[in-house]
Protein backbone atom coordinates (compact mmCIF):
# COMPACT_ATOMS: atom_id res chain seq x y z
CA UNK A 1 0.00 0.00 0.00
CA UNK A 2 2.92 2.49 0.41
CA UNK A 3 4.32 1.89 -3.04
CA UNK A 4 0.72 2.24 -4.24
CA UNK A 5 0.30 5.70 -2.28
CA UNK A 6 3.86 6.68 -2.91
CA UNK A 7 3.88 5.99 -7.00
CA UNK A 8 0.06 8.21 -6.64
CA UNK A 9 1.80 10.85 -4.88
CA UNK A 10 4.30 11.08 -7.78
CA UNK A 11 1.52 10.67 -10.57
CA UNK A 12 -0.34 13.17 -9.08
CA UNK A 13 2.77 15.56 -8.93
CA UNK A 14 4.65 15.28 -12.66
CA UNK A 15 0.68 15.89 -13.73
CA UNK A 16 0.87 19.30 -12.80
CA UNK A 17 3.77 20.19 -15.26
CA UNK A 18 2.29 17.26 -17.90
CA UNK A 19 1.76 19.31 -21.25
CA UNK A 20 -1.63 17.07 -21.51
CA UNK A 21 -2.82 18.97 -18.20
CA UNK A 22 -1.92 22.48 -19.59
CA UNK A 23 -3.59 21.49 -22.63
CA UNK A 24 -6.56 20.70 -21.25
CA UNK A 25 -6.33 23.80 -18.69
CA UNK A 26 -6.19 26.02 -21.78
CA UNK A 27 -8.94 24.14 -23.37
CA UNK A 28 -11.05 24.66 -20.34
CA UNK A 29 -10.31 28.17 -20.13
CA UNK A 30 -10.74 29.55 -23.81
CA UNK A 31 -14.70 26.89 -23.18
CA UNK A 32 -15.00 29.53 -21.04
CA UNK A 33 -14.19 32.45 -22.78
CA UNK A 34 -16.63 31.66 -25.39
CA UNK A 35 -19.25 30.80 -22.98
CA UNK A 36 -18.61 34.38 -21.60
CA UNK A 37 -18.52 36.08 -25.30
CA UNK A 38 -22.04 34.55 -26.37
CA UNK A 39 -23.55 35.30 -22.68
CA UNK A 40 -22.40 38.64 -23.40
CA UNK A 41 -24.43 39.40 -26.73
CA UNK A 42 -27.26 37.40 -25.47
CA UNK A 43 -27.35 40.13 -22.54
CA UNK A 44 -27.21 42.77 -24.95
CA UNK A 45 -30.14 41.13 -26.98
CA UNK A 46 -32.12 40.83 -23.83
CA UNK A 47 -31.50 44.04 -22.13
CA UNK A 48 -32.97 45.41 -25.44
CA UNK A 49 -36.22 43.41 -25.23
CA UNK A 50 -36.29 44.14 -21.60
CA UNK A 51 -36.01 48.13 -22.32
CA UNK A 52 -38.40 48.03 -24.93
CA UNK A 53 -40.79 46.05 -22.95
CA UNK A 54 -40.40 48.41 -19.96
CA UNK A 55 -42.11 51.18 -22.21
CA UNK A 56 -40.92 53.40 -25.37
CA UNK A 57 -38.19 56.49 -23.82
CA UNK A 58 -38.10 60.12 -25.95
CA UNK A 59 -35.89 59.39 -28.15
CA UNK A 60 -37.56 57.69 -31.42
CA UNK A 61 -34.27 57.20 -32.98
CA UNK A 62 -33.10 55.43 -30.22
CA UNK A 63 -36.44 53.59 -29.98
CA UNK A 64 -36.43 52.78 -33.59
CA UNK A 65 -32.76 51.22 -33.18
CA UNK A 66 -34.25 48.68 -30.24
CA UNK A 67 -37.00 47.61 -32.07
CA UNK A 68 -34.53 46.96 -35.27
CA UNK A 69 -32.34 45.04 -32.73
CA UNK A 70 -35.09 43.08 -30.90
CA UNK A 71 -36.44 42.34 -34.37
CA UNK A 72 -33.68 41.18 -36.07
CA UNK A 73 -31.61 39.44 -33.36
CA UNK A 74 -32.99 36.46 -34.30
CA UNK A 75 -32.38 36.70 -38.01
CA UNK A 76 -28.46 35.81 -37.66
CA UNK A 77 -28.86 33.58 -34.77
CA UNK A 78 -28.27 30.63 -37.54
CA UNK A 79 -25.28 32.32 -39.19
CA UNK A 80 -23.96 32.75 -35.84
CA UNK A 81 -24.53 28.89 -34.62
CA UNK A 82 -22.06 28.16 -37.71
CA UNK A 83 -19.70 30.99 -36.81
CA UNK A 84 -19.58 29.54 -33.50
CA UNK A 85 -19.13 26.21 -34.49
CA UNK A 86 -16.43 26.57 -36.43
CA UNK A 87 -14.76 28.43 -33.01
CA UNK A 88 -15.00 25.35 -31.63
CA UNK A 89 -13.55 23.63 -34.29
CA UNK A 90 -11.23 25.73 -34.57
CA UNK A 91 -10.63 25.37 -30.82
CA UNK A 92 -10.14 22.02 -30.70
CA UNK A 93 -7.90 21.19 -33.56
CA UNK A 94 -5.81 24.48 -32.01
CA UNK A 95 -5.70 23.05 -28.52
CA UNK A 96 -6.25 19.42 -28.74
CA UNK A 97 -5.40 18.57 -32.02
CA UNK A 98 -9.03 16.77 -32.27
CA UNK A 99 -10.27 17.15 -35.89
CA UNK A 100 -13.79 17.65 -35.97
CA UNK A 101 -14.90 17.76 -40.08
CA UNK A 102 -17.06 20.81 -40.28
CA UNK A 103 -20.70 19.09 -42.08
CA UNK A 104 -21.73 19.29 -45.87
CA UNK A 105 -21.63 23.36 -47.03
CA UNK A 106 -25.68 24.18 -47.68
CA UNK A 107 -25.88 25.34 -51.40
CA UNK A 108 -27.49 28.60 -52.63
CA UNK A 109 -27.22 32.19 -51.71
CA UNK A 110 -27.12 32.98 -47.82
CA UNK A 111 -30.90 33.70 -47.28
CA UNK A 112 -31.60 30.34 -49.38
CA UNK A 113 -28.63 28.82 -46.85
CA UNK A 114 -30.04 30.75 -43.59
CA UNK A 115 -33.66 28.56 -44.09
CA UNK A 116 -32.32 25.48 -44.83
CA UNK A 117 -30.26 24.88 -42.30
CA UNK A 118 -33.15 26.09 -40.10
CA UNK A 119 -34.46 22.82 -41.50
CA UNK A 120 -31.54 20.83 -41.34
CA UNK A 121 -30.88 18.13 -38.23
CA UNK A 122 -27.57 19.03 -37.63
CA UNK A 123 -28.26 23.04 -37.09
CA UNK A 124 -30.28 21.35 -33.65
CA UNK A 125 -28.00 19.34 -33.27
CA UNK A 126 -24.86 22.37 -33.02
CA UNK A 127 -27.62 24.13 -30.98
CA UNK A 128 -27.27 21.00 -28.58
CA UNK A 129 -24.05 21.29 -27.86
CA UNK A 130 -23.46 25.12 -27.55
CA UNK A 131 -26.72 24.68 -25.05
CA UNK A 132 -24.85 22.07 -23.03
CA UNK A 133 -21.21 23.76 -23.80
CA UNK A 134 -22.57 26.50 -21.36
CA UNK A 135 -22.56 23.76 -18.36
CA UNK A 136 -19.36 22.48 -19.38
CA UNK A 137 -17.51 25.84 -20.13
CA UNK A 138 -19.07 27.62 -17.67
CA UNK A 139 -19.42 25.03 -14.74
CA UNK A 140 -15.69 23.37 -15.86
CA UNK A 141 -13.90 26.50 -16.47
CA UNK A 142 -14.71 27.99 -13.32
CA UNK A 143 -13.55 24.72 -11.62
CA UNK A 144 -10.63 24.76 -13.34
CA UNK A 145 -9.80 28.34 -12.68
CA UNK A 146 -10.19 27.88 -9.05
CA UNK A 147 -8.25 24.61 -8.66
CA UNK A 148 -5.22 26.14 -10.16
CA UNK A 149 -5.83 29.64 -8.53
CA UNK A 150 -6.38 28.19 -4.81
CA UNK A 151 -2.87 28.46 -3.89
CA UNK A 152 -2.62 32.31 -5.04
CA UNK A 153 -6.11 32.65 -3.32
CA UNK A 154 -5.24 31.02 -0.02
CA UNK A 155 -1.72 32.99 -0.34
CA UNK A 156 -3.31 36.47 -0.63
CA UNK A 157 -6.72 35.80 1.19
CA UNK A 158 -6.37 33.24 3.84
CA UNK A 159 -10.29 33.64 4.28
CA UNK A 160 -10.85 33.58 0.94
CA UNK A 161 -11.35 30.21 0.85
CA UNK A 162 -14.37 28.24 2.60
CA UNK A 163 -12.05 27.03 5.69
CA UNK A 164 -10.31 28.91 8.55
CA UNK A 165 -6.95 30.07 8.48
CA UNK A 166 -5.25 27.02 9.33
CA UNK A 167 -6.92 24.56 6.76
CA UNK A 168 -6.52 26.87 4.33
CA UNK A 169 -2.80 25.58 2.49
CA UNK A 170 -4.25 22.10 3.00
CA UNK A 171 -7.24 22.55 0.95
CA UNK A 172 -5.13 24.93 -1.79
CA UNK A 173 -2.74 22.16 -2.11
CA UNK A 174 -5.50 19.45 -2.51
CA UNK A 175 -6.88 22.11 -5.27
CA UNK A 176 -3.79 22.26 -6.91
CA UNK A 177 -3.08 18.54 -7.20
CA UNK A 178 -6.78 18.08 -8.32
CA UNK A 179 -6.48 20.73 -11.00
CA UNK A 180 -4.74 18.52 -13.93
CA UNK A 181 -7.65 15.71 -13.47
CA UNK A 182 -10.56 18.31 -13.00
CA UNK A 183 -9.40 19.74 -16.38
CA UNK A 184 -8.69 16.28 -17.73
CA UNK A 185 -12.18 15.35 -17.18
CA UNK A 186 -13.70 18.74 -18.21
CA UNK A 187 -12.21 18.12 -21.58
CA UNK A 188 -12.98 14.21 -21.98
CA UNK A 189 -16.59 15.81 -21.41
CA UNK A 190 -16.25 18.41 -23.70
CA UNK A 191 -14.67 16.20 -25.92
CA UNK A 192 -17.87 13.36 -26.10
CA UNK A 193 -20.03 16.35 -26.83
CA UNK A 194 -18.13 17.63 -29.52
CA UNK A 195 -18.11 14.71 -31.41
CA UNK A 196 -21.71 13.45 -31.46
CA UNK A 197 -23.35 16.64 -31.88
CA UNK A 198 -20.83 19.11 -33.69
CA UNK A 199 -19.83 17.07 -36.16
CA UNK A 200 -21.76 15.30 -38.96
CA UNK A 201 -23.68 12.92 -38.25
CA UNK A 202 -23.84 9.49 -39.77
CA UNK A 203 -25.38 10.40 -43.01
CA UNK A 204 -23.03 13.30 -43.64
CA UNK A 205 -19.92 11.21 -43.04
CA UNK A 206 -21.52 9.01 -45.68
CA UNK A 207 -21.82 11.96 -47.67
CA UNK A 208 -18.76 13.04 -47.33
CA UNK A 209 -17.38 9.47 -47.81
CA UNK A 210 -18.79 8.83 -50.96
CA UNK A 211 -17.77 12.11 -51.65
CA UNK A 212 -13.76 11.46 -51.26
CA UNK A 213 -14.47 8.25 -52.97
CA UNK A 214 -15.66 9.94 -55.98
CA UNK A 215 -12.78 11.99 -55.44
CA UNK A 216 -10.04 9.41 -55.32
CA UNK A 217 -12.20 7.25 -58.27
CA UNK A 218 -11.40 10.20 -60.59
CA UNK A 219 -7.90 10.60 -59.77
CA UNK A 220 -7.15 7.44 -60.28
CA UNK A 221 -9.26 6.95 -63.69
CA UNK A 222 -6.90 10.34 -64.59
CA UNK A 223 -3.63 8.80 -63.53
CA UNK A 224 -4.30 5.55 -65.41
CA UNK A 225 -5.25 7.71 -68.49
CA UNK A 226 -1.63 9.90 -67.91
CA UNK A 227 0.05 6.71 -67.36
CA UNK A 228 -1.17 5.28 -70.28
CA UNK A 229 -0.08 8.30 -72.82
CA UNK A 230 3.29 7.63 -70.78
CA UNK A 231 3.83 4.18 -72.05
CA UNK A 232 2.42 5.09 -75.81
CA UNK A 233 4.66 8.13 -75.56
CA UNK A 234 7.83 5.68 -74.74
CA UNK A 235 6.58 2.95 -76.76
CA UNK A 236 6.30 5.50 -79.98
CA UNK A 237 9.25 7.10 -79.09
CA UNK A 238 11.46 4.44 -78.57
CA UNK A 239 11.08 0.75 -79.55
CA UNK A 240 8.62 1.47 -82.24
CA UNK A 241 11.58 3.90 -84.08
CA UNK A 242 13.76 1.07 -83.38
CA UNK A 243 11.68 -1.40 -84.89
CA UNK A 244 11.70 0.80 -88.34
CA UNK A 245 14.64 1.53 -88.35
CA UNK A 246 15.37 -2.29 -87.89
CA UNK A 247 12.77 -3.29 -90.85
CA UNK A 248 14.13 -0.58 -93.08
CA UNK A 249 17.79 -1.79 -93.09
CA UNK A 250 17.05 -5.58 -92.92
CA UNK A 251 14.44 -4.35 -96.39
CA UNK A 252 17.67 -2.62 -98.14
CA UNK A 253 19.54 -5.82 -97.12
CA UNK A 254 16.86 -7.94 -98.70
CA UNK A 255 17.00 -5.80 -101.98
CA UNK A 256 20.52 -5.48 -102.05
CA UNK A 257 20.61 -9.58 -101.81
CA UNK A 258 23.14 -10.91 -105.10
CA UNK A 259 22.58 -13.73 -106.54
CA UNK A 260 25.73 -15.36 -105.35
CA UNK A 261 23.89 -15.21 -101.12
CA UNK A 262 23.70 -18.12 -100.44
CA UNK A 263 19.89 -19.71 -100.44
CA UNK A 264 19.77 -20.44 -96.70
CA UNK A 265 21.28 -16.67 -95.78
CA UNK A 266 18.23 -15.36 -98.02
CA UNK A 267 15.92 -16.95 -96.60
CA UNK A 268 16.83 -15.81 -93.07
CA UNK A 269 17.42 -12.03 -94.04
CA UNK A 270 14.13 -12.39 -95.70
CA UNK A 271 12.15 -14.12 -92.61
CA UNK A 272 13.80 -11.69 -90.58
CA UNK A 273 12.67 -8.36 -92.73
CA UNK A 274 9.08 -10.22 -92.43
CA UNK A 275 9.06 -10.78 -88.66
CA UNK A 276 9.90 -6.88 -88.01
CA UNK A 277 7.40 -5.76 -89.77
CA UNK A 278 4.93 -7.78 -88.37
CA UNK A 279 6.72 -6.58 -85.08
CA UNK A 280 6.17 -3.13 -86.19
CA UNK A 281 2.46 -3.55 -87.08
CA UNK A 282 1.99 -5.17 -83.92
CA UNK A 283 3.53 -2.56 -81.86
CA UNK A 284 1.56 0.21 -83.43
CA UNK A 285 -2.03 -1.75 -83.25
CA UNK A 286 -0.88 -2.17 -79.31
CA UNK A 287 0.41 1.76 -78.73
CA UNK A 288 -2.80 2.34 -80.65
CA UNK A 289 -4.51 0.35 -78.23
CA UNK A 290 -3.00 1.68 -75.13
CA UNK A 291 -4.06 5.47 -76.21
CA UNK A 292 -3.92 6.74 -80.08
CA UNK A 293 -1.84 9.84 -80.74
CA UNK A 294 -4.28 11.53 -82.81
CA UNK A 295 -6.76 11.86 -79.56
CA UNK A 296 -4.43 13.31 -77.71
CA UNK A 297 -3.32 16.01 -81.21
CA UNK A 298 -6.46 16.41 -82.67
CA UNK A 299 -9.32 15.34 -80.80
CA UNK A 300 -12.15 13.13 -80.25
CA UNK A 301 -13.41 13.49 -83.69
CA UNK A 302 -10.65 12.76 -85.64
CA UNK A 303 -9.63 9.82 -83.64
CA UNK A 304 -13.30 8.21 -83.95
CA UNK A 305 -13.11 9.28 -87.86
CA UNK A 306 -9.60 6.77 -87.91
CA UNK A 307 -11.68 4.43 -86.01
CA UNK A 308 -14.55 4.30 -88.77
CA UNK A 309 -12.02 4.33 -91.73
CA UNK A 310 -10.57 0.65 -90.08
CA UNK A 311 -13.82 -0.30 -89.57
CA UNK A 312 -14.58 -3.75 -91.73
CA UNK A 313 -18.40 -2.70 -92.21
CA UNK A 314 -19.57 0.89 -93.33
CA UNK A 315 -20.17 3.20 -90.47
CA UNK A 316 -21.96 6.84 -90.63
CA UNK A 317 -20.68 8.62 -87.90
CA UNK A 318 -22.30 11.96 -86.70
CA UNK A 319 -20.24 13.77 -83.72
CA UNK A 320 -20.65 17.48 -82.07
CA UNK A 321 -17.87 17.97 -79.03
CA UNK A 322 -17.43 21.33 -78.98
CA UNK A 323 -16.23 22.51 -76.75
CA UNK A 324 -13.64 19.49 -76.20
CA UNK A 325 -14.54 17.26 -72.81
CA UNK A 326 -11.71 16.55 -70.23
CA UNK A 327 -8.68 13.62 -71.80
CA UNK A 328 -9.56 10.65 -69.73
CA UNK A 329 -13.53 11.03 -70.91
CA UNK A 330 -12.77 11.14 -74.52
CA UNK A 331 -10.56 8.44 -73.84
CA UNK A 332 -13.01 6.25 -72.61
CA UNK A 333 -14.84 7.47 -74.90
CA UNK A 334 -12.66 6.40 -77.84
CA UNK A 335 -12.23 2.93 -76.22
CA UNK A 336 -16.23 2.69 -76.07
CA UNK A 337 -16.83 3.24 -79.71
CA UNK A 338 -13.70 0.78 -80.59
CA UNK A 339 -14.95 -1.82 -78.59
CA UNK A 340 -18.36 -1.66 -79.69
CA UNK A 341 -17.15 -1.58 -83.11
CA UNK A 342 -15.23 -4.66 -82.63
CA UNK A 343 -18.19 -6.59 -81.08
CA UNK A 344 -20.57 -5.61 -83.56
CA UNK A 345 -17.91 -6.79 -86.40
CA UNK A 346 -17.06 -10.48 -84.69
CA UNK A 347 -20.71 -11.01 -83.24
CA UNK A 348 -23.13 -8.97 -85.01
CA UNK A 349 -23.08 -10.39 -88.18
CA UNK A 350 -24.39 -6.55 -89.04
CA UNK A 351 -24.06 -5.04 -92.59
CA UNK A 352 -23.83 -1.70 -91.25
CA UNK A 353 -23.64 0.54 -87.91
CA UNK A 354 -24.18 4.06 -86.90
CA UNK A 355 -22.13 6.21 -84.48
CA UNK A 356 -23.38 9.44 -82.75
CA UNK A 357 -21.29 11.57 -80.09
CA UNK A 358 -22.90 14.45 -79.12
CA UNK A 359 -22.30 16.64 -75.89
CA UNK A 360 -24.93 18.55 -74.22
CA UNK A 361 -25.77 19.70 -71.03
CA UNK A 362 -22.19 18.85 -69.43
CA UNK A 363 -22.80 15.01 -70.52
CA UNK A 364 -21.25 13.44 -73.31
CA UNK A 365 -23.87 10.81 -75.41
CA UNK A 366 -22.35 8.18 -76.96
CA UNK A 367 -24.65 6.21 -79.18
CA UNK A 368 -24.13 3.21 -81.27
CA UNK A 369 -26.50 1.03 -83.18
CA UNK A 370 -25.83 -1.77 -86.03
CA UNK A 371 -28.55 -3.91 -87.68
CA UNK A 372 -27.18 -7.12 -86.96
CA UNK A 373 -29.36 -10.33 -85.15
CA UNK A 374 -29.09 -8.60 -81.61
CA UNK A 375 -29.14 -10.43 -78.51
CA UNK A 376 -26.14 -8.69 -76.82
CA UNK A 377 -26.50 -8.17 -72.91
CA UNK A 378 -24.23 -6.21 -70.48
CA UNK A 379 -24.91 -9.02 -68.12
CA UNK A 380 -23.65 -11.73 -70.92
CA UNK A 381 -20.76 -14.14 -70.82
CA UNK A 382 -18.87 -12.06 -73.00
CA UNK A 383 -16.92 -9.41 -71.26
CA UNK A 384 -16.71 -6.91 -74.36
CA UNK A 385 -20.32 -5.31 -72.88
CA UNK A 386 -19.22 -5.84 -69.62
CA UNK A 387 -16.06 -3.91 -69.88
CA UNK A 388 -18.02 -0.91 -71.94
CA UNK A 389 -20.28 -0.89 -68.37
CA UNK A 390 -17.00 -0.84 -66.31
CA UNK A 391 -15.62 1.91 -67.99
CA UNK A 392 -19.10 4.04 -67.46
CA UNK A 393 -19.49 3.31 -64.21
CA UNK A 394 -15.45 4.56 -63.66
CA UNK A 395 -16.40 8.03 -64.07
CA UNK A 396 -20.37 8.04 -62.66
CA UNK A 397 -21.35 7.00 -65.95
CA UNK A 398 -24.30 5.01 -67.65
CA UNK A 399 -24.05 2.61 -70.05
CA UNK A 400 -27.95 1.25 -71.74
CA UNK A 401 -28.08 -1.86 -74.37
CA UNK A 402 -31.51 -2.41 -76.08
CA UNK A 403 -30.85 -5.67 -78.31
CA UNK A 404 -33.97 -7.73 -78.57
CA UNK A 405 -33.51 -11.05 -80.59
CA UNK A 406 -33.34 -10.05 -84.32
CA UNK A 407 -32.24 -6.67 -83.64
CA UNK A 408 -31.61 -4.08 -83.66
CA UNK A 409 -29.34 -3.15 -81.68
CA UNK A 410 -28.85 0.51 -79.55
CA UNK A 411 -25.90 1.15 -77.19
CA UNK A 412 -26.31 4.14 -75.51
CA UNK A 413 -23.53 5.16 -73.16
CA UNK A 414 -23.87 8.97 -71.03
CA UNK A 415 -20.31 9.88 -69.32
CA UNK A 416 -19.91 13.36 -67.69
CA UNK A 417 -17.64 16.14 -69.34
CA UNK A 418 -15.33 16.81 -66.66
Amino acid sequence: MTARAAAAGRAAISALWAPRSWRATLHALTGLAIVAATFFLLTLWAEDIATLASGPGDDAVLNAFYVIVAVAGPVPLLWWLGALSAVQRVRFAAVLGIEIPAPPRTPGHWPQRLLRVGRAPAAWRHLGYHLLSVAIGLGGGLAVAVCWSAPLVAATYPGGLPVGMAAAPVLAAALLLAAPWVARAVVAVDERAALALLGPSAAQRLELRVQALARSRAEVVAAADAERRRIERDLHDGAQQQLVSLAMNLGMARAALGDDVPPAARKVIEQAHEDAVAALAGLRQLVRGLHPAVLNDRGLDAALSGIVARAPLPVRLRIDVAPRCAPSIEAIAYFMVSEALSNIARHARATRAEITVQRAGGRLHVVVTDDGCGGASPGGDGTGLRGLAQRAAAVDGRLRVHSPAGGPTTITAELPCE
